[in-house]
């Protein structure tokens, strides 16, 4: 059988080659317009092409609004390639993102990008509301609980039971990123990588990056902590010095271009052919590096044409098979300063798996206070302590008084202390279903642009959100956690989908009664209940049995 027939996850898993991904950028307007005819000439260029493993498909890319990727994915997967539509959560709440993922699975889309999403920047008069309902961490555990039979609860005051749904086959993965530049950014997204994989993601695609050394972490990373059979792809684009000036900016959160390699690409466009040749090249490279760190792939990006990808793929089989070692000490381009999880091998230039970076382990041994240490947050923890903790404090009496109050707000002296409390402390948007044990007391509602409760997107530039420019929660959350040598836990508690029905009641109350997200029902198939999923038909299957 060629092999553009056998499915994504029996190519990753089969391990017999090097595999490759290219990403399609959708545009704005019907594929009549002149750009969607460029983009669906390249998607039919890579139908054919049988060094492209897949092709993936952007959503609303950058926050603006685009055509829908499966317009160009369907006549990809009806031609025998396999597809991997990306979904993010900026623009749909959880029942759009469900009813999306049923669309998905009945047109025979089974390969899933699950994403947080860019912030909305364009739209229809003016940005678009942003919706952030829930995050990639929760996407990800509804697919695979749709996978499994999502369990429908009962309708309210029904005596029936839970209905559990046909299963899907959902091939899911997820993005993740170590370039970053301080320890308090990079740490928490290793933390979210280990908990995307455990709810779900089967692949993992790194982020825009250009340091050989940071990338070779992250593989390091996940063969240490229990991510070694998980597959890595390795992301590359393909520069230009008009990209590179504009990545410089800064104005894609997650990808840095520092001035250095912006120079240098400026530099090499004043050549006779523009810079097409190193820019080809340099990509080249960047593919021999990730072949040679054990990466399962490699995945394409800013490519405009075939002949791009032909030409890389190229080059890159001109080097001998340890030229990536060599080709390794070029691609160090991160900021001055940048923080590195592992320490520096002296002979290589990469990770060393041995060691970590030594001012790092410094801090783990003498874990001083920094200026997210505040006083707030020690008393917070311990009134936390007092009043929540179950056998402590104020917890017995505090309980009896919700349980045997009927009101959704529980006793009316309590309801004035939280929200009074809670707006002047927290600046508390009065969900009901509160994550500030969650995040070291910081309101996800009020202080983060995403409501990310499962951990930090991949938004900061140099530590700042990339919307309020403000510095992220979830760095504030790690500096107070490791301060107490907790920092392993700051997603322990993950995954958090936010109950909406509990806006406006008193998430004490809630807490007490285990009514929020802390005791999420389990309506999930008890072991031997669920049945195997049957082997998804194809659309090419389907239009050949229909003839």
């Amino acid at each position: 059988m060629d092999k553009r027939y056998y499915r994504l996850r029996d190519l990753i898993a089969s391990e017999n080659r090097f595999l490759c991904g290219v990403e399609l950028v959708t545009t704005r307007g019907t594929l009549s317009t002149a750009m969607a005819q460029r983009t669906r000439s390249f998607s039919s260029e890579l139908l054919s092409y049988p060094h492209v493993d897949w092709v993936s498909i952007t959503d609303n890319a950058g926050g603006n609004p685009m055509l829908s990727p499966m317009a160009l994915g369907k006549p990809l997967l009806y031609g025998g390639k396999e597809v991997v539509i990306h979904l993010s959560c900026k623009d749909m709440n959880r029942n759009a993102l469900e009813s999306e993922a049923w669309q998905l699975a009945s047109e025979g889309f089974h390969n899933i990008l699950s994403l947080s999403g860019d912030y909305p920047v364009t739209g229809y008069h003016g940005p678009g509301k942003p919706v952030f309902d829930i995050d990639s961490v929760a996407l990800l555990t509804l697919l695979q609980e749709m996978n499994d039979g999502l369990g429908v609860p009962p309708a309210p005051k029904t005596n029936g039971e839970a209905v559990h749904l046909e299963q899907t086959d959902f091939f899911s993965g997820a993005v993740t990123s170590n370039f970053k530049q301080h320890e308090n950014e990079v740490v928490p997204q290793y933390l979210k990588l280990e908990k995307k994989v455990a709810c779900g993601a089967k692949f993992i695609i790194a982020q825009i990056g250009f340091d050989a050394r940071k990338s070779s972490e992250m593989r390091v990373y996940m063969d240490q902590n229990g991510m070694r059979d998980t597959p890595l792809i390795g992301n590359v684009y393909l520069l230009s010095a008009p990209v590179a000036r504009f990545f410089h900016t800064g104005h894609i959160p997650g990808v840095v271009v520092t001035e250095r390699l912006r120079d240098l690409c400026v530099r090499q466009a004043r050549s006779p052919d523009h810079g097409k040749t190193f820019f080809l090249e340099f990509a080249a490279k960047q593919t021999a590096i990730t072949r040679g760190l054990g990466y399962r792939g490699v995945y394409f990006g800013g490519a405009g044409s075939l002949d791009d990808i032909d030409k890389i793929l190229e080059i890159e089989r001109s080097f001998g098979p340890d030229d990536w070692k060599t080709l390794a000490r070029e691609i160090n381009f991160s900021p001055a300063g940048t923080f590195h999880y592992y320490a520096e091998d002296p002979s290589t230039g990469l990770a060393d798996g041995s060691r970590l970076e030594p001012v790092y382990a410094a801090s783990l041994e003498k874990r001083e206070k920094t200026a997210n240490v505040t006083l707030g947050y020690r008393m917070n923890r311990v009134v936390h302590e007092l009043a929540f903790s179950p056998g402590k404090g104020m917890h017995g009496a505090l309980k009896r008084l919700y349980t045997g109050n009927k009101s959704s707000q529980g006793p009316a002296l309590l309801q004035n202390v939280e929200r009074v409390g809670k707006a002047l402390l927290f600046q508390c948007k009065d969900c009901g279903d509160c994550s500030l044990p969650d995040i070291a007391y910081l309101c996800p509602e009020s202080q983060c642009a995403k409501n990310a409760r499962n951990g930090p997107c991949g938004g900061t530039r140099n530590g700042l959100c990339e919307v309020n420019n403000r510095e992220c929660i979830w760095a504030r959350a790690y500096d107070r956690l490791k301060w107490e040598g907790r920092e392993r836990d700051l997603l322990g508690h993950a995954p958090v989908l936010q109950d909406q029905g509990l806006r406006g009641t008193s998430s004490w109350r809630n807490t007490f009664l285990g009514k929020d997200h802390h005791k999420l029902p389990d309506i999930k198939k008890k072991p031997g209940e669920a049945k195997e999923n049957k082997r998804a038909i194809r659309p090419r299957e389907t239009m050949e049995n229909s003839k």
